[in-house]
């Protein structure tokens, strides 16, 4: 696909409602934002904030970085990703994503929506992986329970052409878990090996590995204030902000774009 102009960009990611007006509520916002102020370990992603988050500065700081309202009064309603901070972010992930392009830089790819995201993530891990970056798959088949509303189920880390999820009896999951992105860099240590260059996720996956020091780039929705806490303290290097689970064909244009950025197309 060829990349777009910023210009017709930024309509598509508007007509798409990866941006613009998307589909998260203010009220979801909100409950999330206050599940983070009040150190959800659910909400958290795995990052550990240097300091106490109320709502009222999530929702500043969210106003600032995504571009949803900035009104503490506004409580249900429509709420808004602005799509230029959306095209800023791209642009900062893309040039992360250059400097790991080529022979001798390690790349850990992962998504906790692969209903969605996993249509970037693999054309991403594939564009690196032909310029001889190293996608790495440690942990493969590590597993771990987990009690949900169908009961405790067993996940499990699996690969699907180098991008790391995780799945329950031939489900690949929703997950917002930093178990397995820390079971991946346990892996690596107790192997000797030195920590991945890179980390190209979202939810637990990039929380977890900005958490231990890593540069860490990942997506992240309206309603998942984390990572852009994570961000603003300095552990993640970029995180960007879209809705993370619209069809995933609508992904396209905005992969296209990242993948021209990074010199990758």
């Amino acid at each position: 696909m060829t990349a777009p102009t910023v210009e017709a960009l930024r309509q598509q990611l508007q007509d798409a409602r990866i941006a613009g007006d998307v589909a998260t509520p203010r009220e979801n916002n909100l409950e999330k934002y206050a599940m983070f102020a009040r150190g959800l370990p659910w909400a958290g992603f795995g990052l550990e904030p240097s300091r106490t988050w109320s709502v009222d500065d999530v929702v500043a700081l969210m106003a600032r970085k995504v571009g949803v309202s900035a009104d503490l009064d506004y409580r249900r309603g429509p709420d808004w990703i602005d799509p230029d901070l959306t095209i800023d972010g791209l642009i900062r992930m893309a040039a992360c994503l250059a400097e790991v392009s080529g022979p001798g830089h390690r790349v850990i790819v992962a998504t906790g929506h692969p209903a969605g995201l996993l249509a970037v993530h693999l054309p991403l891990a594939r564009a690196l992986a032909a310029t001889g970056t190293e996608i790495l798959a440690p942990a493969m088949g590590w597993s771990y329970d987990l009690n949900t509303h169908r009961g405790e189920v067993t996940r499990e880390i699996r690969y699907i052409s180098g991008v790391a999820m995780v799945s329950t009896r031939g489900e690949l999951n929703h997950t917002h878990s930093p178990r397995p992105m820390e079971a991946i860099l346990a892996a690596l240590a107790a192997a000797g090996d030195e920590p991945p260059d890179l980390v190209l996720a979202d939810h637990g996956w990039a929380g977890a590995a900005g958490q231990a020091a890593i540069t860490s780039v990942g997506f992240a929705d309206s309603n998942d204030p984390a990572l852009f806490v994570g961000e603003h303290e300095g552990k993640v290097r970029v995180a960007v902000p879209l809705d993370d689970n619209v069809e995933p064909h609508l992904y396209a244009t905005l992969t296209a774009f990242l993948l021209h950025e990074a010199g990758l197309a």
